[in-house]
């Protein structure tokens, strides 16, 4: 099915994990190329396998699946096709997440992944028209130690790297024992981002936001469930990064139909939608717009809303070019013809 041309309006995507981007085609031929077997007979019965009760089904069969990423050209190849697919659903920048435990555990080498990725990132652009920041995540189910680990391995490679971002499971698992790492990112000048309030009540929000300094909380999904939560994020402006179509393939809300993003955005949320892991949830970033529009009646100009929140929450702001983009696309957001656009 061809994408609606509103669900094309230019727009930056937040919270999107690189190796949720692995499609089963690319799946089956890196691990061809890898001489590694999959427990899949062929790509259809891969794509049966994505039926997820929860958040932790779901991570099992993530992390399964990263056994075919090796090679630096692996990891190329996984975020080349990832921005190609998102140039045409109309994203104009992204921020892209990378879980680099999740391989140094395998026993590749965390410059393999960044390197891999950063050969991508740095063409991307002129290849897809697409800018790129990357962050680097902690897997928050693994120890706080093996978190400063990991930040001391990146140090090398700082200059592909624009924050920290920290996911994984959630519930169990509170942001305050990564304080002390979160603390070494900042004075490295690092970005600071986290996933909270998906599974998580609304106080693994407050201790992201307090413990944690993060600038952005990706998801927030749970956060209208304190009203004073939701005072302090609309009276600092604090981004939200959205996963709709992940909500609910995780069954953290049951139908779309039920979520809670208009009634955030009328509390006076600076609310984003974002794809998550979209070879896994159904959807890229085009695909979620185009979701909550028909779901939830998110008219044009909220839609147009969606778009300007993603850019004005992004880190473009590090340099003049960089705010030049930011210029740029707004711009574009502000000039894209949504009256002239039915469904």
């Amino acid at each position: 099915m061809s994408l609606a041309p509103l669900a094309r309006i230019p727009k930056a995507e937040l919270h999107l994990h690189i190796e949720g981007t692995l499609e089963p085609e690319l799946a089956f031929a890196l691990a061809d190329r890898n001489g590694i077997t999959l427990p899949y007979a062929d790509t259809e019965a891969l794509r049966k396998a994505y039926l997820f009760d929860d958040l932790q089904s779901f991570l099992n069969l993530y992390y399964e699946l990263m056994a075919v990423l090796v090679t630096q050209d692996d990891f190329e190849a996984l975020a080349d096709a990832y921005l190609a697919r998102a140039a045409e659903q109309g994203v104009r920048h992204a921020e892209i997440f990378f879980d680099p435990q999740a391989h140094t555990a395998r026993g590749v080498d965390i410059g393999t992944v960044i390197e891999g990725l950063g050969r991508a990132l740095a063409r991307s652009e002129e290849r897809h028209g697409v800018s790129t920041k990357l962050i680097m995540c902690f897997l928050r189910d693994l120890s706080a130690e093996s978190a400063m680990e990991t930040l001391e391995a990146a140090k090398p490679y700082l200059d592909h790297i624009v924050g920290v971002g920290l996911d994984s499971a959630e519930v169990g698992n509170p942001a305050s024992k990564f304080r002390d790492v979160y603390e070494a990112a900042g004075a490295l000048g690092l970005r600071k981002v986290a996933h909270a309030g998906e599974e998580g009540d609304p106080s693994y929000v407050w201790e992201v936001l307090d413990i944690l300094g993060v600038e952005r909380v990706d998801h927030g999904l749970r956060s209208m469930e304190d009203p004073e939560l939701v005072a302090r994020l609309v009276r600092d402006r604090i981004p939200l990064t959205l996963c709709p179509l992940s909500n609910v393939r995780l069954r953290a809300i049951d139908v779309l139909e039920e979520h809670p993003l208009v009634a955030m955005m009328d509390a006076g949320l600076l609310c984003t939608v974002n794809s998550d892991d979209p070879a896994y949830f159904g959807g890229y970033a085009g695909d979620t717009f185009h979701a909550v529009h028909e779901a939830l009646a998110v008219d044009h100009e909220r839609l147009r809303e969606l778009a300007r929140n993603s850019f004005v929450a992004s880190f473009l702001d590090g340099s003049e070019e960089d705010e030049a983009r930011r210029a740029r696309y707004l711009a574009e957001v502000e000039a894209y013809p949504l009256d002239d656009i039915s469904g």
